[in-house]
């Protein structure tokens, strides 16, 4: 996960020749370099949203010291895409299951109870930039050599409850 930044906005007096610190601006996004574990899905929410959803895999590979055997952890994080109803859905083309995406969002943890009294706990991420770097195989030569590239910075925050996710 990337760090945390603070950015401090600074104001010069030049009679004084001093700083006042006006603002402090802050920054929490991850970046998510994986493959995508199904093909993406659509939830239409209410006030006009639509949500597009999918997991994708991060690999950690590292070599057992002691067996020298290679091992592999995998960390699925369920991500979100959210858009405003009848945007450009073009995207959906793009995320199916085996791609290898680029993703740029806001992480969070969301928990909830089990039947069998336990609570699991999922890594979630609302997107904010989508790159595909590689195409699953199964998608069509049209799209094979498109890099899809959805910088959805210009969409509007939208203010979503607990159970829109």
């Amino acid at each position: 996960m990337q760090p945390h930044y603070v950015i401090p906005i600074l104001e010069h007096n030049f009679k004084q020749n001093s700083l006042k610190l006006l603002t402090m601006a802050t920054v929490f996004e991850t970046r998510l370099i994986g493959n995508i574990g199904r093909d993406a899905s659509v939830k239409t929410m209410d006030r006009g949203v639509v949500a597009i959803n999918f997991p994708v895999a991060h690999n950690k590979n590292w070599r057992d010291k002691k067996t020298g055997e290679s091992r592999t952890k995998t960390t699925w994080v369920n991500c979100t895409i959210w858009k405003k109803e009848g945007a450009n859905m073009r995207i959906l083309d793009f995320l199916k299951s085996g791609a290898l995406v680029e993703l740029l969002g806001t992480p969070f943890a969301k928990a909830y109870p089990q039947d069998d009294g336990t609570i699991k706990t999922e890594i979630r991420l609302n997107i904010s930039k989508t790159n595909i770097l590689r195409p699953s195989k199964s998608d069509s030569s049209e799209n094979s050599d498109d890099n899809y590239d959805d910088d959805d910075s210009n969409v509007e925050d939208f203010t979503l409850g607990e159970d829109d996710f």
